[in-house]
């Protein structure tokens, strides 16, 4: 899409670009009616600044983006050899201890603690403490 008045080396008329930007927006959403104007300025528009906060509107376009949501029993380092000689019935010791709170990670981060329970004939867990945020940045400046 190309301005006619724009050569291709000339400065891109910024009024015309949003115009077009419009248009395109209005024919994808299948919108009828109004300026495209109206369909420009709903639509977000970035020039390099942080955008302003304007409440609940900016969380929901976060709020479907799958995470991954892990519950950690615990952990211990050995050696690869330790690893090749695992068999079926091995038993590896964890260092957390038994009715110790597992930790609850979001893409590796702790978010929360809390105690396995069995619902349904399925594993979950029944969330203890939550983290808050700024234990959270005081871990993650440990790392």
């Amino acid at each position: 899409m190309t301005n006619e008045n724009d050569t291709p080396a000339g400065p891109v008329d910024e009024q015309a670009l949003a115009d077009e930007w419009a248009q395109a927006l209005q024919e994808q959403t299948g919108g009828s009616g109004g300026g495209s104007d109206d369909v420009f300025a709903s639509a977000p528009h970035f020039d390099g600044a942080a955008p302003a906060p304007t409440g609940n509107n900016d969380i929901s376009m976060v709020l479907d983006i799958p995470v991954t949501l892990s519950v950690e029993l615990g952990r211990t380092k050995v050696p690869i050899k330790y690893i090749l000689q695992l068999a079926q019935g091995s038993i590896v010791e964890l260092d957390a201890l038994a009715g110790e709170p597992m930790d609850v990670l979001v893409n590796g981060y702790l978010i929360a603690q809390g105690e396995v329970v069995v619902v349904n004939e399925k594993f979950g867990i029944r969330l203890t403490d939550i983290v808050t945020p700024s234990e959270r940045l005081r871990r993650l400046s440990k790392h």
